[in-house]
């Protein structure tokens, strides 16, 4: 790699005293208390943490372009100045547009903005700006669509737009324009950095020392250059890391022991011949890797990966009975009422016929109810018991747990996956664990990856299923995109609209759940049935809306992310999510899971406002991905894969 070139903005000529490293983040010029409060959430609180936190992608620059030499469809950056500009509003309520008309040496062309009417004041003064978009025609008339700008300084240099420009995992109210800014005022500080990897590593690898890898990722001069860096760093963390968790492992396997079970006997056998369908290749080469974990005395720690669809609640039932059949007892535990009901219902027409009683333990029963099932669990009288996180609570005592399995793992945090695991028994011994999930959240993706965790993968697909299609829709094309469900609905299908708020918020500029149903029930979707679904409503008319969403006396449904997991309507062919950027890859997977379920073609639409680079790259890979693993991985190389000795994830 080459040497890199100092300069004014990311260099130092004095001596800074090593523990400005460690200084809280508040240190650096441009940092308040609502900025420092926003870093802590990505985790940055100090100086060393920001330089840390590395771009997960560097975007190549796109072609410098006058305002008289445009051509429709071509992504380019015009260097103008703004010559006036005004805000006006479109038909459709709560949508602003500013139009600047914008000029230089070749031309002039009007610019656009959607619902970004604050820049008008900073526009005022007629500054000279970067905008970074496309031409597009509307209406027959040309119009320069905006997707990122930059006012320049007097000095006319660029720090977000031109040459080679990190995009970093950020939040929404927190920019990666703010986090670059940060990171211009800490880059002095980076020689201090000590480097963990030996001089003789380094030399044979062709590898820079820390500081310097560190400034390449940060301010590049070129891709190549941007790359070794951060090959260099991340050959430093999967060492270190590699060698953390074989240690871990080691220390696990050396403390913990669980009983061996014998072969499937003939409970489990009777099981599987009276499928009313015969198990995929995938569930069965599942099953085999779970049956040489079972028959070891170290307790099985294993993730297993399917879509919605995939006969994930098949192979858990099946490591259910393989403790029921041994004597002992199961627990499946899952992350919300709904879904926790429907796994008992489905384990209970499954497992009842054969004379093995059923649990259900979860936070709105009766104290009487709950009482009397960990009466049940302690005593034994219950095999498999079904239940929220009402099972990890104290009081509840198994008389013989051999077999764990957690559902939608994702959902729960690092502390309640662990207390399941961690129910030792009488004596001593601890339960074969398997953790499901459609989406891998990145902590447990990179245990995966590090050797912690043992994975298995359902590949396979029941036929017939079809993938759901999936679009990114922009604010012009809205309109289009509701004809579209308004067809759907007319065929009789339905729909789902979920928005990432219940009620509308001052500080976040962004959908709410009534707000929508409102806007819906007398706009786009006028004349057709909708119910509004969110978790402030009481019990009774939770379970209202759903039930008749189900039974198809509802057309759409309007609803936040309750809907996420348990919600299985056949029939439901939309998905459209309002402020899609709010939503991690984990919940977006989740919520187009909702659709898709029979054989009609179904359609997630993305519905995204504002101009965060690193969002729109997630959910443009989201719309070109259905594989979860691969979603995992990019939420892993955005987010990282949290503290894997700790608790935050």
């Amino acid at each position: 790699m080459r040497s890199r070139r100092s300069t004014g903005t990311i260099t130092s000529k004095g001596s800074l005293d090593p523990r400005h490293l460690d200084a809280p983040v508040a240190t650096l010029k441009g940092v308040g208390k609502t900025t420092e409060r926003r870093l802590s959430g990505l985790g940055i609180e100090t100086v060393r943490g920001l330089l840390m936190h590395l771009p997960f992608r560097h975007e190549p620059p796109t072609r410098l372009c006058g305002a008289g030499d445009l051509r429709v469809g071509e992504e380019v950056t015009l260097r103008v100045r703004v010559m006036s500009c005004a805000v006006r509003e479109t038909l459709r309520r709560r949508v602003k547009v500013l139009e600047a008309l914008v000029s230089d040496d070749t031309g002039s062309i009007l610019a656009t903005w959607y619902n970004q009417a604050y820049l008008e004041a900073a526009f005022r003064e007629r500054p000279e700006v970067l905008l970074k978009g496309v031409l597009i025609r509307q209406r027959g008339a040309s119009t320069f669509l905006v997707k990122r700008h930059e006012i320049l300084s007097e000095t006319g240099e660029s720090r977000h737009i031109l040459g080679l420009i990190p995009v970093y995992p950020s939040t929404a109210d927190l920019s990666v324009r703010t986090i670059r800014t940060l990171l211009h005022e800490a880059a002095p500080r980076a020689h201090h950095l000590v480097d963990p990897l030996p001089a003789v590593l380094r030399a044979r690898r062709r590898y820079p020392a820390k500081a310097e890898a560190v400034l390449c990722c940060h301010f590049p001069t070129g891709l190549r250059e941007a790359k070794q860096a951060r090959e260099r760093l991340a050959f430093e963390e999967l060492l270190l890391l590699q060698m953390a968790v074989l240690e871990q492992k080691r220390a696990k396997e050396g403390k913990r022991k669980a009983r061996a079970l014998g072969a499937p006997k003939d409970l489990t056998l009777h099981y599987l011949e009276g499928l009313p369908y015969t198990p995929t290749a995938a569930q069965r080469r599942v099953i085999a890797e779970i049956e040489a974990d079972l028959a070891r005395s170290v307790p099985m720690r294993r993730l297993l990966h399917g879509d919605v669809g995939s006969g994930k609640t098949m192979v858990a039932a099946y490591c259910l009975l393989r403790a029921v059949e041994q004597g002992a007892q199961g627990a499946l535990m899952a992350p919300t009422e709904v879904l926790a009901d429907q796994h008992y219902i489905g384990l209970q027409e499954q497992m009842g016929r054969q004379g093995i009683r059923l649990g259900l333990l979860k936070g709105s029963q009766p104290a009487g109810e709950r009482r009397a099932v960990r009466r049940a669990l302690e005593s034994g009288e219950v095999s498999v018991v079904v239940g929220t996180h009402a099972l990890i609570q104290e009081g509840v005592r198994f008389r013989d747990l051999r077999v764990a399995v957690v559902d939608e793992q994702h959902r729960f945090g690092v502390r309640q996956r662990d207390a399941i695991l961690g129910t030792e028994t009488a004596q001593g011994l601890w339960p074969h664990t398997l953790h499901m999930s459609a989406t891998p959240i990145p902590r447990t993706l990179s245990l995966t990856l590090y050797g912690d965790l043992d994975v298995s993968v359902l590949d396979e697909m029941p036929p017939g299923r079809r993938p759901v299609r999936t679009r990114l829709v922009p604010q012009e094309s809205q309109a289009r995109m509701w004809e579209a469900v308004r067809k759907e609905l007319a065929r009789g299908r339905q729909a789902y609209v979920v928005c990432p708020l219940i009620e509308e918020s001052e500080s976040l500029q962004t959908a709410s759940a009534r707000r929508t149903f409102e806007d819906l029930s007398a706009g786009e979707l006028a004349g057709f049935r909708l119910r509004l679904l969110h978790g402030q409503l009481p019990p009774a008319e939770k379970g209202s809306a759903m039930a008749a969403y189900a039974a198809g006396e509802a057309d759409v449904l309007v609803s936040t992310s309750v809907i996420e997991v348990g919600v299985d309507v056949p029939n439901a062919t939309v998905m459209v999510i309002m402020g899609a950027r709010r939503f991690g890859l984990s919940q977006l997977h989740q919520l187009r899971g909702r659709v898709g379920r029979a054989s009609e073609e179904s359609y997630c639409y993305l519905l995204a406002e504002g101009e965060d680079e690193a969002a729109q790259e997630r959910l443009e890979l989201f719309s070109r991905t259905s594989d979860g693993f691969a979603l995992a991985e990019a939420d892993l190389a955005g987010r990282g894969e949290g503290q894997i000795f700790g608790e935050r994830q």
